[in-house]
């Protein structure tokens, strides 16, 4: 095989190649770290690229498989988090010029996870500053979509989107607050999965709301998905919110049967009036219950009374939280953050206290609404979004009333799951018009909490019985 080709291979397709040593670590990690230099200028997906660090770990992994110390399917796979994921002696920069020359003593739980499995660390990943969900506020500017470089990688974990979609990785890691694993994987044509809330440890990962952050994959397939959720997954001492769940092995749970599955279609989030979804969208989505049906499984649907709110819900308490995690830097450095970043702390500032004790409440009936509806089927299916991949503004600017609203309402499509804390996984599912762009669309799928087997299994069937997933994107 052609250097080249390596980094087209999915990590599942990899992991087994390094198994079998007709490819070693050190010829992935340096095909790859030759593409990041070709294309990286394009797309400005990694914040710090490790070359001489991947190449000894590498080197490194190679003499350990040759030996028989084989540790799992991730070993010699070279990956890439996003840059709020502390890593010992690494710069970990939130994409802000305040946190530009921080360097963390320890890695976090989830690094020393994928260490552990022997998965090979590229770089650190872009990302909106402070994962604030703004495309375009890193303070090392903006990644771009591969898609189209005009156009957002989706938000807050921009270069995790990027880079996995552009081939600059295997298989990334991301974080979610309303949606930011989610996101990039729509509008990059990806797998994006966030578990359940208490699945993943948060343990050296700076947070945005502690109540909602969650860690997942942003992977190219759901095998590669299903490989990185299982290295990572688990009850981590050091994070007291994670939970003494058992951790199934994901990758055995890609069965392909869905028979007998019951599916609840989120009827709202298809209304092409009053959520200004993207027609296309919905007949994809429609499509893609069609497939679900023609598998087995029994999708009808089903009403959530609040998810058009939830994307308001969700904004009043991530700012509000997000911004008291750092009040000293915004009395003390405003110049120092991205004008758009500055606005959006300063306006959750002003936020009342019974606003906020209100989003609280309505959170609670949110969550019972999901939970009631996953009593009555076993998945939720809707889009991730309203729409394709909106265009990058590169100015700087505190926008309408209008498209304040639009974007509170885009986030529920997302927003609904953040607040209930069950996974959501999000998957390519077909492409707007070569006359549109041409660009990626998406459904979100959505399970019990700490069921995300159930999750991967249905999106892997869906995966395998439609081709959407083997387009590349033309960079």
């Amino acid at each position: 095989m052609e250097s080249v080709d390596i980094p087209f291979l999915s990590a599942t397709e990899l992991s087994g190649l390094i198994q079998r040593r007709e490819i070693s670590p050190l010829e992935g990690v340096d095909a790859y770290l030759n593409r990041i230099e070709q294309v990286d200028p394009s797309l400005n997906s990694y914040i710090t690229v490790l070359a001489t660090e991947a190449r000894q770990a590498a080197l490194d992994a190679d003499r350990e498989i040759a030996r028989g110390d084989y540790r799992g399917p991730l070993h010699g796979v070279p990956v890439a988090v996003k840059d709020q994921i502390h890593s010992k002696g690494i710069r970990t920069t939130d994409a802000s010029k305040i946190r530009s020359d921080f360097v963390p003593e320890k890695d976090a739980t989830v690094l020393v996870k994928l260490k552990e499995a022997g998965a090979i660390l590229l770089g650190k990943l872009n990302m909106s500053e402070f994962a604030l969900g703004d495309p375009i506020s890193s303070a090392f500017g903006p990644a771009h979509n591969p898609w189209d470089l005009e156009r957002s990688p989706g938000t807050s974990s921009t270069g995790s989107g990027a880079a996995t979609a552009g081939f600059l990785c295997a298989t990334s890691l991301g974080e979610d607050t309303g949606g930011s694993i989610r996101g990039p994987a729509a509008n990059c044509g990806l797998v994006g999965l966030r578990p359940s809330w208490g699945r993943v440890s948060r343990y050296g990962v700076d947070g945005a709301c502690w109540s909602i952050d969650t860690i997942g994959p942003i992977s190219r397939t759901v095998a590669d998905c299903a490989l990185t959720i299982g290295a990572i997954a688990g009850y981590d001492p050091k994070d007291p919110y994670t939970r003494r769940v058992p951790v199934p092995n994901y990758t055995q749970a890609l069965t392909g049967e869905i028979r007998g599955l019951r599916i609840g279609l989120v009827k709202e989030l298809l209304d092409t009036e009053a959520l200004g979804v993207d027609p296309q969208l919905a007949d994809a989505v429609r499509a893609a219950a069609e497939v679900l049906s023609g598998l087995g499984a029994q999708v009808k649907e089903i009403s959530l009374p609040l998810v058009r709110h939830t994307g308001a819900i969700v904004r009043t308490i991530t700012h509000t939280e997000r911004v008291s995690l750092h009040p000293e830097w915004l009395r003390e450095r405003p110049q120092d953050y991205h004008p758009n970043t500055r606005v959006a702390f300063m306006a959750a500032n002003l936020i009342p206290a019974q606003v906020y004790y209100k989003a609280q409440k309505l959170r609670a009936v949110v969550r019972q609404q999901v939970l009631r509806a996953l009593e009555d089927v076993d998945l939720l299916i809707q889009p991730t979004s309203s729409g394709p991949a909106a265009k990058l503004n590169l100015h700087p600017t505190k926008g309408s009333l209008e498209q304040a609203k639009r974007a509170l309402v885009d986030g529920s499509f997302r927003a609904v799951y953040s607040l209930s804390g069950a996974p959501a996984l999000s998957i390519l599912c077909g492409f707007t018009s070569p006359g549109d762009g041409g660009l990626p669309l998406a459904l979100q799928i959505a399970g019990r909490p700490f069921d995300e087997a159930t999750v991967l299994r249905v999106a892997h069937a869906y995966e395998q019985n439609t081709l959407w997933h083997t387009r590349r994107p033309p960079i």
